[in-house]
């Protein structure tokens, strides 16, 4: 595969087209962001834990059924991807209260909801990725009615998955953030990464903070938090391949 020309530029990750029109080229970068760009640093190694942490996850999501954008990792920064037209929606899916769902709802953080809620947030940078419904999602021409309970569907399913992947290296699944793309055929697709940027992970013994809130929150680094949920997810795999 022939690494060619840019083809974006985001804030944790760029693209590049190869000799191949359906395949795209990714690099992750070492760069960290929170509050849509209000919080920037560079921070050496990040790249290479959310791409190998996001390529563990989207191979092991494969294997339960789930389909997605993931081909194959390239090296500790760089993976092969499908080439997806990315639908503007974040699908938020929430099992515990925390972050702006408590904040928006006057919940306290940790409270374990009854079901899972999905939530979808407009990417739209310029208007900081606000909050919408269904009939907004309509509306804008996103997405219709029928894909809205696909996407609704396969993030459910999808969160179901993670929460028993997580529970068996010890981290309980508080939430989560996926996109999802159309195919050539129109059929829709996870896409995007999985990672401890996207979920909101708590210790299953220590509740410590998982996650990017290690940054956001000002409370660590999250270079070794991250390298730690790596290092759990390897010796699981290591383990599956014992049996």
């Amino acid at each position: 595969m022939e690494k060619r020309d840019l083809l974006y530029e985001g804030k944790a990750k760029r693209m590049f087209r190869t000799n191949d029109e359906s395949v795209l080229w990714v690099e992750y970068l070492d760069q960290v962001t929170a509050l849509n760009g209000g919080m920037k640093d560079q921070m050496q190694g990040k790249a290479e834990l959310n791409n190998q942490i996001t390529s563990a996850i989207f191979e092991y999501l494969a294997t339960q059924g789930i389909k997605n954008h993931f081909i194959e990792k390239l090296s500790k920064t760089e993976q092969l991807i499908k080439k997806r037209s990315i639908i503007p929606l974040e699908v938020v899916v929430r099992n515990i209260s925390a972050g702006s769902f408590s904040k928006r709802l006057g919940v306290e953080e940790g409270q374990v909801l009854p079901t899972p809620i999905v939530e979808f947030y407009y990417k739209k940078d310029e208007l900081n990725d606000p909050f919408i419904n269904d009939a907004h999602v309509t509306f804008l021409e996103l997405a219709t009615p029928v894909e809205i309970a696909e996407l609704k569907k396969q993030a459910l399913q999808i969160n179901e998955h993670l929460s028993e992947l997580f529970k068996k290296i010890d981290l309980q699944l508080v939430d989560f953030k996926v996109e999802f793309g159309r195919t050539a055929s129109g059929e829709i697709e996870l896409a995007d990464e999985i990672s401890p940027d996207t979920c909101r992970l708590w210790d299953l013994v220590t509740h410590e903070h998982m996650d990017k809130d290690v940054y956001r929150r000002k409370i660590g680094d999250i270079i070794p938090v991250y390298q730690e949920v790596l290092n759990r997810l390897n010796q699981l795999s290591i383990e599956n391949k014992g049996e």
